[in-house]
């Protein structure tokens, strides 16, 4: 069993789905835990901090009240594609990544981050050339202008959650000399508040399809577990890794087994 009783964590998106089920798997195992999210979490957390992660000046004033001494910053928080592509791009990437990098700092030595991204994001290495220009603009501004500049085929979503991927994987070795982890999980869908969102935006019959093929959607705690392994030390070898939690669909995609899905 996963431990993390001891452990000062940080989580976003605590309000709902996947992060209320780690939220409360943290504080289970006896972790603290501090929540960021624009609404109050239901889970008995130690701190509740309101953020908009669309808003650079709200991120930062949220890590002000944060103080330093953590061991663990997961980043579940996000928006379905369902919502204006500016917005989803600023919360689930933008948002994402100038609040890790402002906890670079809070952490302790060995301490880790984990990142939610998707499988919808399944495309990231056909686009890398993109992603990998987007990742040299290093600010939450400059991010957007080059967002803005580069309209990018397809649902907002899964263009952020391939940018979450590949950031993932290339701060990993950035981040040895801090003492610091990077890594990130890719869940398909998952049973939460939210699902009707993604099913409107990448097809109901594509998602009612995978769940034929399964059996069954995630639960938001199988998401959470995995989660959990990653933001302790018994993963201290683990970095740079996007963990997929789909069932296996990815498995039989990428083995031909099964065709890509349209999303």
């Amino acid at each position: 069993m996963t431990s993390t009783n001891g452990l000062r964590c940080v989580v976003t998106g605590a309000a709902s789905g996947i992060g209320h089920a780690v939220a409360e798997q943290l504080i289970k195992g006896g972790a603290s835990v501090t929540s960021l999210d624009r609404n109050e979490p239901a889970a008995a957390v130690d701190e509740h901090i309101t953020v908009d992660l669309s808003d650079r000046a709200s991120i930062d004033q949220a890590v002000e009240q944060l103080g330093t001494g953590w061991n663990a910053h997961i980043n579940v928080a996000g928006l379905p594609g369902t919502y204006d592509p500016t917005l989803v791009f600023k919360v689930n990437f933008l948002g994402m990544r100038h609040l890790s990098e402002a906890m670079f700092d809070r952490l302790e030595p060995g301490g880790t981050i984990v990142n939610v991204s998707s499988t919808a994001g399944f495309q990231w290495a056909e686009r890398l050339g993109a992603i990998r220009e987007l990742l040299t603009q290093d600010t939450f501004e400059s991010g957007l202008r080059w967002f803005e500049e580069h309209p990018q085929e397809g649902n907002a979503y899964n263009f952020a959650k391939e940018c979450v991927t590949v950031y993932t994987m290339a701060m990993a070795t950035g981040l040895v000399e801090q003492e610091l982890r990077m890594n990130a999980v890719l869940p398909g869908p998952v049973q939460t508040p939210i699902l009707p969102d993604f099913e409107q935006s990448m097809g109901k019959d594509t998602l009612d399809g995978l769940k034929g093929l399964l059996g069954r959607h995630a639960t938001p705690d199988e998401v959470a577990s995995a989660i959990l392994f990653l933001a302790s030390p018994d993963s201290s070898w683990i970095n740079g890794h996007p963990l997929v939690i789909d069932g296996g669909i990815s498995g039989a995609v990428l083995s031909g087994i099964v065709p890509p899905p349209e999303i």
